[in-house]
């Protein structure tokens, strides 16, 4: 019989959300204590344009104090979705070149030790060719912002039009070309692998997949989780995010995966949808706790899944504003 987790189990699983920096970057922070969460998400900027204004020393102040708080290995930031590292040469392989610069500069300045990536999409010029071109202008961001702190993580990607690092062997071969692969890490994301094709919704095929990512780039090299479920089936091609159980990845991949001790540690984020409250929030932190020490779950589908406790997080009920 499962033993039942501890609080030590439970504060030593690194769960939380991607949080509104509405009213100041810094208080993502304020939002991610109200609900509980241990690992936060956030974006530096518009994610969806490509100028942004220059922080500002207080808020670089601000922001900096609350991440001292305990939080300076568990915070991470999600770059621009315009960035494209694989694009042919023109505009927008210029404009992508210019923002991941801004993006780990922005890190940097903020002591944000993680900046999440989309590798990038070849656009019809091929695989290879596109691999090349993101290895290349890694390289140059590195030389940019030489001896910076801050690590670029490469996400695994969903697949969709001619995107790369929907196969792991797409993460190896850039992490191959790049001259300075230790400058560089890993974001996992449950939804985007198996949109990708990955079958992680058994115990066996969960282990198959993360035995292929170990002997392709290293375990060692995840240095943060997305927890996502997925809205589409499997090798959909098709990012679309569920919440935990509810999807098409059911509940055994989330339970072997917060009971993996490989992945004991790494900062584990929801990409969840949301209201202001956040209570969507809490409840999944909440069911993947409960997933703690079991041997299987056997039900498919998280409302069959648990006979849970009311949950007992701080902030259980309050309206948060999250902009």
């Amino acid at each position: 019989m499962a033993s039942k987790p501890t609080q030590k189990d439970l504060q030593n699983l690194l769960i939380g959300s991607h949080m509104s920096v509405a009213g100041g970057l810094h208080r993502a922070f304020e939002r991610g204590r109200s609900i509980g969460c241990r690992a936060i998400q956030i974006f530096t900027k518009n994610a969806r344009g490509w100028h942004s204004a220059p922080l500002e020393e207080e808020q670089i102040r601000l922001f900096r104090k609350e991440l001292d708080d305990g939080m300076s290995d568990r915070t991470a930031a999600h770059a621009s979705y315009l960035i494209n590292l694989g694009a042919p040469p023109g505009p927008v392989a210029d404009r992508s070149m210019t923002a991941i610069v801004d993006e780990i500069e922005r890190c940097e300045a903020l002591a944000i030790p993680f900046l999440v990536l989309h590798p990038g999409a070849h656009v019809g010029g091929g695989e290879e060719p596109g691999m090349d071109r993101i290895a290349a202008r890694l390289d140059e961001a590195h030389r940019r912002c030489s001896g910076f702190k801050t690590r670029v993580l490469l996400e695994n990607a969903a697949g969709q039009g001619s995107c790369l690092g929907h196969r792991f062997e797409h993460l190896e071969g850039i992490l191959s070309r790049v001259a300075d692969p230790e400058r560089l890490r890993v974001c996992f994301d449950t939804c985007h692998a198996f949109a990708g094709g990955y079958d992680i919704r058994t115990a066996a095929g969960y282990e198959t997949t993360m035995q292929e990512f170990d002997q392709r780039i290293g375990l060692d090299r995840i240095a943060l989780i997305h927890l996502n479920d997925s809205k589409k089936g499997l090798d959909c091609r098709v990012d679309r995010h569920e919440h935990i159980g509810r999807g098409e990845i059911g509940l055994e991949a989330f339970r072997c995966l917060v009971n993996d001790s490989r992945l004991a540690g790494i900062p584990k984020i929801l990409e969840t949808p949301k209201g202001p409250d956040m209570a969507e929030d809490v409840e999944n932190m909440t069911l993947l706790e409960g997933l703690l020490g079991k041997k299987k779950v056997p039900f498919r589908r998280a409302a069959e899944a648990l006979d849970r406790p009311a949950a007992t997080r701080p902030g259980r009920g309050r309206k948060v504003r999250t902009g």
